[in-house]
Order: structure tokens, then C-alpha cells, then sequence
């Protein structure tokens, strides 16, 4: 299973295929706007913008999976991610992760690593490295900057340059 392999709509309607950001490690995330966890959108962009010259890339996939909490359209997605959080980081449409709507990334990581990979949540993470590999995943109750997680990023910074 490698993340370069998969393609998404972006959240404006374009193409998203992960194979652009070969070569930059990934930190995935399953979305909600009206969730919990939604703050954590803020330590996102916090993530992103500190790691970006590093080379990582945040990506937001919006999921309306549990308890639904994304029920809105892309467009209000988006109106929401960035009057709210100035989000900046690339944001995909609409998927499911869980179930036989799961987008097919999803499947293969259950296949690959088992069912305890997949979401229970909103707001889980997926820490893929600039060759695609996973290295690390959290769940929604790990925050963004879970020092757990900014230790996984910047052990591996070395290795990311672009």
C-alpha cells in the first residue's frame, strides 16, 4: 500500500492525485466540521506551516462516517475550513473511510494493516513518509501536536528534504 498510488477530487472540484506530493511525507486526516475535534484544525495549519519548508504536506479529507458530522456540501466545507482556521493545506472532497463507500485507500490500508487501522472517529491521522510508506497512525483523541506526533515528523525531517 503506498499513498502515491490513490487519486482524490480536491475540495474545489479538481483533480487530487497523491502522486504530486512524491517525495514529501504526508499527514493524513479524516475531517468533520461539526465535530469535537474540529479545533484541531487549527493545530493542522499550525503543523503545516511550520513543517511546509521541510517538505510535509497536511492533507484534510472531509468524512461525514461518524456521527454526521460533515453533513454539508464541498463548497461549505470549504467556506467553513477557511473563514474558520485560514486553512491552506490541500483539502479533498467528500469520502467515506469506513464501510463498502470507503475509498479504496481505506480498504487497502484495512487489508494491508488490518481493521485497527481505520477510523473510529473524526480527526484520525496517517503519518505517510516521502516514499509513500506509512509510518504512524493516531487516533482523534491524539491531538495534531501530540508531542507523539511532532516527534514522528521532525525524527524523520533528514530524510524529507525535498
Amino acid at each position: 500500500m503506498n499513498i502515491f498510488n490513490y487519486n482524490f477530487v480536491a475540495l474545489d472540484g479538481g483533480p487530487m492525485p497523491m502522486e504530486r506530493f512524491r517525495n514529501q511525507p504526508i499527514l493524513f486526516v479524516n475531517t468533520a466540521s461539526e465535530c469535537g475535534f474540529t479545533p484541531h484544525y487549527a493545530k493542522l495549519q499550525q503543523i503545516y506551516q511550520d513543517f511546509q519548508q521541510s517538505g510535509l504536506v497536511v492533507v484534510g479529507m472531509p468524512c461525514n462516517d461518524f456521527g454526521e458530522q460533515e453533513p454539508g456540501s464541498e463548497e461549505e466545507i470549504a467556506e467553513f475550513v477557511h473563514s474558520q482556521y485560514r486553512v491552506s493545506f490541500p483539502m479533498t472532497a467528500k469520502y467515506s473511510v469506513i464501510g463498502i463507500n470507503a475509498h479504496p485507500m481505506f480498504k487497502d490500508l484495512a487489508q494491508e494493516y488490518g481493521g485497527d487501522v481505520l477510523p473510529r472517529w473524526n480527526f484520525h491521522k496517517y503519518l505517510f513518509n516521502r516514499k509513500g510508506g506509512l509510518i504512524e497512525h493516531w487516533p482523534a483523541q491524539t491531538p495534531p501536536d501530540d508531542p507523539a506526533v511532532l516527534h514522528q515528523i521532525t525524527r524523520n525531517l533528514q530524510s524529507w528534504s525535498l
